[in-house]
């Protein structure tokens, strides 16, 4: 076991559910035994920043300023490393990823990531509107390698919509619509849910559906911060430590 390296500074309330289910994971993955070994985290919620996938149906600009100041607000508050729980919100980070003072766990990375090692023949990408008419994740996958199958617009409607409910605080509801989304896409070709939404994961959870066959981007970013806060560091100092919980 060793000290994490660094603080981490999470941007948040994109939305609220979704960051405090991402702390949760956190703490989950981290290798520690005490309080002490657990990671400094700078939190910065901030549920005004405009709907993402909204605006980017709009083709607006809004919600970057907002994105822009937290991340630069986390790091003048001394992160050495920035997460974002939020996909959509990655649209407008990789356009201005080059003025972050500080490294950044891209959470699309991280999620196709944990989807290769779970099912190298691909995956159904569950996503909102907004993130799936960006091309986020198609174009990442495709760098990959990686097959990611697109959901027709009737289900796309179905997810967005549960992301939607679970923004609303019917997490309940949102399972339900999520499920019967999920049983579609199941009968057409049975592959793990990719859920590239960061409300999706709870509202996969509420449907009861198989745990085994879901690559949660909360799960994939809060194990790549792990990583990168505990293993990474070894690595570079010749170590070679062994964290199941990572």
């Amino acid at each position: 076991m060793t000290a994490p390296a660094g603080t981490l500074g999470v941007l948040g309330g994109m939305g609220p559910a979704a960051t405090a289910e991402f702390l949760r994971l956190l703490a989950a993955r981290v290798p520690g035994t005490t309080d002490q070994e657990h990671p400094r985290i700078m939190m910065l919620s901030e549920p005004s920043i405009p709907d993402r996938s909204t605006s980017l149906l709009d083709g607006s600009d809004a919600p970057l300023p907002g994105i822009l100041d937290g991340l630069t607000t986390l790091a003048g508050w001394g992160a050495d490393l920035l997460a974002v729980p939020c996909n959509t919100a990655h649209v407008y980070i990789d356009r201005i990823r080059d003025q972050l003072p500080v490294p950044l766990v891209h959470i699309v990375d991280a999620t196709l990531q944990a989807a290769m090692l779970l099912s190298p023949g691909g995956g159904w990408l569950t996503a909102t509107s907004g993130t799936v008419a960006s091309g986020l994740y198609q174009r990442r996958a495709a760098e990959l390698g990686y097959r990611l199958v697109v959901p027709a617009p009737g289900m796309q409607e179905l997810i967005q919509e549960a992301a939607f409910l679970v923004k609303a605080g019917h997490t309940e509801q949102a399972g339900r619509v999520f499920a019967s989304a999920v049983r579609s896409l199941w009968r057409r070709e049975r592959l793990p849910i990719v859920t590239a939404c960061t409300e999706l994961p709870l509202a996969y959870d509420s449907a009861g559906l198989p745990e085994g066959m879901t690559v949660s981007s909360l799960g994939a970013l809060a194990s790549a911060c792990a990583h990168e806060l505990y293993v990474t560091p070894l690595m570079r100092a010749g170590f070679a430590p062994a964290l199941a919980s990572v």
